[in-house]
């Protein structure tokens, strides 16, 4: 839980009221791989900040799973068409790895907001980081070939090639996983020739 405080405290000092107030409301889950956070047709009823683990949320379209993004330690996870107006999701949230996370309900952040202003800040900062991210991944699936798109993903998430299958890469990237293969394959092949120019 320090770990979430100290950062949350770095986007806007914490008063030591709110401080011993999130000690307090905060709730610590473990979860296994493969667990569910979240599943579609239920309310997403917490937001969750991951100190340790990577999760995936998806949806189902025509039988077929849609990877949305993953979220990894020192991330906010939360469905934001389901926390923010308290209506059933249409998506899931799965552990990917063994992982801890810390939560509290929409109530008890609505009260947070209320009683500590400072919080509002912090809110604000995070919604914007989240809404930043939602907009460039639809970017780049609109704009963007698929080679780009594989690029992109490599520069800003490296170690997730390590800790994520290729399925679900290629699912969030828009892409078959022949044609993820495929450039990886020719990525590689091309890194090998410029090793041995």
């Amino acid at each position: 839980m320090t770990r979430l405080v100290q950062y949350l405290h770095s986007i806007h000092p914490l008063s030591p009221d709110l401080r011993d107030h999130l000690f307090r409301v905060l709730k610590s889950t473990e979860l296994k791989k493969k667990d569910r956070l979240l599943k579609a047709g239920e309310v997403c009823r917490q937001i969750y900040f991951v100190e340790q683990g990577l999760f995936r949320c998806s949806y189902v379209e025509h039988f077929k799973e849609v990877c949305v993004w993953f979220m990894k330690e020192d991330d906010v996870i939360v469905s934001v068409s389901s926390f923010f107006p308290q209506e059933p999701s249409y998506q899931s949230i799965h552990a990917m790895e063994n992982s801890r996370v810390y939560s509290i309900t929409y109530d008890e952040l609505q009260q947070i907001y209320y009683r500590f202003p400072e919080f509002n800040y912090i809110g604000r900062v995070l919604t914007e980081k989240y809404y930043y991210l939602s907009e460039e991944r639809h970017y780049l699936l609109r704009m963007k070939t698929a080679s780009e798109r594989y690029d992109h993903f490599v520069r800003r998430y490296p170690d997730f090639l390590e800790r994520l299958p290729a399925t679900h890469i290629a699912s969030y990237l828009g892409i078959a996983l022949e044609t993820l293969i495929r450039i990886k394959n020719k990525k590689q092949k091309s890194d090998l020739d410029q090793a041995k120019k």
